[in-house]
């Protein structure tokens, strides 16, 4: 695949066994991940394969322009942009700003070598799960940020908020 001038950063949470959903569903409910979602991702293009963007409760996402990836010619989504390769969604990416890659594993795995950035959050738990991203090669990525949170009610487990930039 050729080199695009495409700023694409991925966006994920995770769990300890890189499990990152299950029936077309999140594996848990992070209020605190929610919001650092949308605070970063308000403004700019969310990528997403249809399965992805169908399990969305709001569709689509306000304040974001929605570019969907699906293998049929032709199909239409309203309201949103529509891909029909990963080089076509490519394509159509904002030139200007941070494109954020957001599902599911198929897409993931399809933009993890072309992304310049990643934000993770990761949770400290296995969860039963049939998605999974793939693995985060240190060889390849460095890691610039992270924030441990041990303080959500919510859930019974810790998470942190990493973020990765390739290594060129």
């Amino acid at each position: 695949m050729k080199k695009y001038d495409k700023k694409i950063s991925i966006i994920v949470a995770i769990a300890s066994n890189y499990a990152i959903g299950k029936d077309n569903d999140l594996l848990w409910h992070i209020s605190k991940d929610l919001k650092r979602f949308k605070v970063l991702t308000e403004g700019h293009y969310i990528v997403m394969g249809k399965r992805t963007y169908f399990s969305l409760p709001k569709r689509p996402l306000p304040k974001r322009t929605s570019l969907i990836i699906t293998d049929i010619q032709g199909e239409v989504i309203d309201n949103c942009l529509m891909a029909y390769s990963i080089e076509d969604a490519m394509n159509k990416m904002d030139s200007s700003k941070e494109n954020f890659i957001i599902g599911g594993g198929s897409v993931y795995k399809q933009f993890m070598p072309l992304a310049d950035k990643l934000y993770i959050t990761r949770v400290h738990k296995d969860f039963d799960a049939d998605t999974f991203f793939p693995k985060i090669s240190l060889d390849e990525w460095k890691l610039i940020s992270k924030v441990d949170v041990k303080d959500d009610d919510q859930n019974d487990f810790d998470y942190s908020f990493e973020e990765y930039i390739r290594i060129r």
